[in-house]
């Protein structure tokens, strides 16, 4: 199944600013990359940080528009967690302090179910848990703030599933993704967890299948994954745009792990 894909969004500075975009797909089939400051052509250089396809944008002051397509095939090879993957992603991180919950973790998941069946348990009970509320959180939110509010968006399920899964000794990572169907449509946060030595999707919102996500990049939260991070003249994020279709149907959303290329 190919899956195309798209982001557009509109910077304002006063003054020369610093981007560092994170929206570039994982492995593209084709993609395209334009940035214009007030008409003018902007230059973008690439390079890798922790397997991200990073883009480091120089601005100069006025409006800048960045615009991103992209196609995707959806399958190919699993990922394998190397030992490096196995323990950054059990460390507790700024958003996801996995040693506050052990031990309510611990109470409340059968830490002797197979480790799919233990992902999909903490993915099935964040669901019940939360409830979906657009604006609710805040960015410095953890997922110890999301547990006792008892809502927030994809990113805050995300947090709080990590956070469970590393406080029960399970590798977890956030992946930013492309999600067609999901609606509103925005950027996804999903998790990553070790299945068994390979790295498997779960998504505790239950608002897109997980097997047509398409990949952005991974991290340990959102720290690592934002898809624009701004330096400079009080450069501020202006409009911001979203699209993903696929070209055939779309299964439903699925609640078990799945790999994701």
């Amino acid at each position: 199944m190919r899956i195309d894909v798209a982001a557009t969004l509109t910077v304002d500075s006063p003054g020369p600013a610093t981007a560092l975009l994170q929206v570039a797909v994982a492995a593209p089939t084709t993609e395209t990359l334009t940035v214009l400051t007030d008409g003018h052509p902007v230059g973008a250089e690439e390079f890798p940080v922790d397997g991200a396809r990073v883009h480091r944008l120089r601005l100069p002051a006025g409006r800048t528009t960045v615009t991103y397509t992209a196609s995707a095939e959806d399958g190919g090879r699993p990922r394998a967690v190397t030992p490096a993957d196995w323990a950054t992603a059990l460390r507790p991180s700024r958003y996801c302090p996995s040693d506050q919950l052990e031990g309510f973790a611990a109470t409340e998941f059968d830490t002797g179910l197979p480790r799919a069946e233990l992902v999909r348990a903490v993915a099935d009970w964040v669901h019940g848990r939360l409830v979906y509320t657009s604006g609710a959180s805040r960015p410095v939110d953890t997922a110890v703030d999301t547990l006792l509010a008892g809502r927030g968006v994809c990113r805050d399920y995300a947090h709080l599933t990590i956070t469970l899964l590393r406080a029960l000794e399970v590798p977890a990572r956030l992946v930013a993704v492309y999600a067609p169907g999901l609606d509103p449509m925005d950027f996804h946060a999903v998790v990553e967890a070790d299945v068994d030595g390979t790295w498997c999707v779960v998504d505790a919102t239950r608002l897109a299948p997980t097997s047509s996500l398409v990949r952005i990049c991974a991290g340990r939260d959102a720290a690592d994954t934002a898809f624009l991070t701004l330096f400079g003249d009080a450069a501020t994020l202006g409009e911001l745009t979203v699209t993903a279709t696929a070209d055939g149907d779309l299964p439903a959303p699925d609640d078990a792990p799945f790999p994701l290329p």
